[in-house]
């Protein structure tokens, strides 16, 4: 996420001054691709070792904050985002040792530090899908995801007509008969957030790289995680074109917003002003300033403003309208261009269309 509004440093990227600056609201913010942004070891894939060799580059920039892709343990179903393991470095990209390692001279170059969280799937390669997997039926293992059992005469069929945020639908059947979600691919699938489980094991998450000295989260789909009750429904035939526009029963449900408010607490126990960023697709600029009342995340993506026209008084609309509904809750809004989700601003509006590629 790139902001392109005035930058200012109040202050170490340690928040050792004592004094709140609420940093967050009128800085920079580069995002690393961590595969493609510099490779450090010679074997031709970007890694932590490289980008902490471009951290003065960075710096010279006025870049305040670096957000990095995430780096975790994945077979990269789809490049990182499906986690087997969230408390770990994958080999490819370094170590654990490497990750504090650059946190550190990050700070040292007046740099903060905001890491992906993907809170919505985990990679059917973590260890709670497996276990899931062979525990079977009615186990609590599997209460951890979104099993059910299908419909048809013999469970044929899947348990509702969501579809894949990939193509096709949502649901996949195991060989004992039932069905696990994934909004996104098969290897991803979705985490059952009325499982207390689940809130314990990201609060978990969230403190140990809080205490490893990361300055926040990026949260991925941070509009997901809680599904309507009874899992109902969508009943229209084009849902791809529905998200963004209106309220789905898989999407912006109401219930995200207390597991927000519960990491805003979690991040105000921590000293030096550590933040929360929505990756959050609602449908309109006044559903998406919720995810930044006072009391949840401090930023949301403004993709309202990436989607924007090349013309003025698209811009303008945009831009009020933007300034307008996060006046309402005291937050700033943000400025974003580009993301490793869409093509980038100089191919959409040199020609290039949208370029919008997941949600």
């Amino acid at each position: 996420m790139t902001e392109l509004v005035q930058t200012h440093r109040p202050g170490g990227a340690d928040g050792t001054t004592g004094t709140a600056t609420r940093w967050w609201r009128d800085a920079v913010i580069y995002q690393v691709y961590v595969r493609s942004f510099a490779d450090g070891n010679g074997d031709g894939i970007g890694d932590l070792l490289g980008i902490r060799g471009r951290l003065p580059y960075l710096a010279d920039l006025g870049v305040d904050a670096i957000w990095l892709t995430p780096f975790y343990t994945s077979p990269m179903a789809d490049f990182g985002y499906d986690v087997a393991d969230y408390r770990d470095v994958d080999p490819i990209f370094g170590t654990l040792a490497d990750a504090a390692a650059l946190v550190e001279e990050a700070h040292l170059h007046g740099l903060r530090v905001i890491v992906d969280v993907v809170p919505n799937h985990t990679s059917d390669r973590h260890a709670w899908f497996r276990r899931a997997l062979e525990a079977g039926p009615g186990s609590p293992e599997r209460e951890r995801y979104v099993f059910r059992e299908g419909k048809g005469e013999n469970g044929e069929l899947p348990p509702n007509d969501w579809e894949s945020i990939f193509g096709g639908r949502a649901w996949t059947r195991l060989p004992d008969g039932e069905w696990y979600l994934h909004l996104f691919a098969p290897e991803q699938p979705d985490l059952n957030w009325d499982n207390p489980e689940v809130h314990a094991e990201f609060e978990s998450v969230l403190r140990f790289w809080l205490d490893l000295g990361v300055d926040g989260f990026r949260v991925d789909v941070a509009h997901g995680m809680v599904k309507a009750p009874g899992l109902p429904d969508v009943g229209h035939p084009d849902q791809i074109r529905m998200i963004g526009t209106d309220v789905v029963p898989f999407f912006d449900q109401d219930g995200v917003h207390d597991i927000h408010r519960a990491w805003r607490r979690l991040l105000d126990s921590y000293p030096g002003e550590r933040i929360g960023v929505a990756e959050a697709w609602a449908p309109s600029p006044g559903r998406l300033a919720r995810y930044v009342r006072p009391d949840e995340l401090h930023q949301a993506f403004n993709f309202h403003f990436l989607t924007a026209p090349w013309e003025a008084a698209g811009f303008r609309a945009v831009i009020q309208e933007s300034l307008d509904t996060a006046g309402l809750v005291g937050a700033p809004t943000t400025w974003v261009l580009s993301n490793h989700d869409v093509k980038r601003h100089v191919t959409r509006y040199g020609g290039g269309g949208t370029g919008l590629r997941r949600a």
